[in-house]
């Protein structure tokens, strides 16, 4: 019978995260436990193992196998522009009003952080609508994090199938995309405006400062606490009237509602309020 995640036996999920713990810097703890025994026992039958021991064993000997696993576990599927109207909700409305804020006053720079970005195209859309805004007088930093290496360098490639691309208007692809083969390359302008980094939200000690956040379908694989935990610090990364986007599957339930404002419902948008001033009244 095929191995199904409720079936990895507790001393070799354990182990396993230990080795991801210790190798990887990746802590599993936070996460929900069921999902992630799902992605194990997928990654398992991958992997050509006869057995979750003989898995143990590969993962403990070959390093590669650690990576994939490790991308296993992180990467969320993506497309360009996906749910097109929270990006039309960007482009519109958002953005324009982050330059404005920068300018008034008087910054030069405006940041963005895409946090989970898998494959690329959420931070490389981002970075799409800024080519075709071309904000006059600022310089647009877009930052893209995911906690796998092998995964970032997928996406400083930006080759992608045209699956991936189906949300991208004809003209758009034709400006910015080259064929190869069966694939499609981004132009090297536009990838240039996105630098990757490695960044875990769980155990980095630093959250860089951001104007606009993207975490999109990244927070529903961690335990509510956990979830609060990081929006938390979320809102401590964002100047007053910086943008927090999260996915439709998430929202604001917690003491964090009284960190942020809802602009758009639908979308997930909120706005950073301001700090409550020492002393003032709840």
């Amino acid at each position: 019978m095929p191995l199904i995640g409720d079936e990895l036996p507790d001393a070799i999920f354990e182990a396993i995260i230990e080795l991801l713990r210790t190798r990887r810097q990746f802590d599993l703890g936070a996460y929900k436990d069921r999902c992630i025994r799902r992605r194990i026992a997928k990654r398992l039958r991958n992997s050509g193992a006869s057995d979750v021991a003989g898995y143990l064993k590969l993962l403990t000997d070959d390093e590669g196998e650690l990576d994939a696993l490790l991308a296993t576990l992180s990467i969320h599927v993506s497309q360009f522009f996906r749910n097109s109207d929270t990006f039309l909700a960007l482009e519109r409305h958002v953005l324009p009003d982050l330059f404005r804020l920068a300018r008034a006053t008087g910054r030069r720079e405006l940041r963005l952080w895409s946090v989970g970005c898998a494959g690329g195209e959420e931070p490389y859309s981002l970075a799409l609508l800024i080519d075709e805004l071309s904000p006059a007088g600022l310089k647009v930093d877009i930052l893209a994090t995911d906690v796998s290496e092998p995964v970032l360098e997928s996406a400083r490639a930006a080759l992608y199938e045209p699956v991936r691309l189906t949300e991208v208007p004809p003209p758009v692809l034709a400006r910015y995309f080259t064929a190869e083969g069966d694939r499609y390359r981004l132009i090297e302008k536009v990838r240039a405006l996105v630098r990757f980094e490695r960044h875990n939200v769980m155990t980095a000690a630093e959250f860089p400062p951001a104007d606009l956040i993207l975490c999109r379908n990244v927070l529903i694989y961690f335990t509510r606490e956990e979830q609060a935990r990081i929006l938390a610090r979320f809102a401590a990364a964002l100047p007053e009237g910086g943008a927090l986007v999260l996915g439709r599957a998430e929202a604001l339930t917690g003491v964090e509602r009284q960190l942020f404002r809802t602009e758009f419902p639908t979308e997930r948008i909120y706005r950073r309020m301001a700090a409550a001033a020492p002393g003032a009244d709840s």
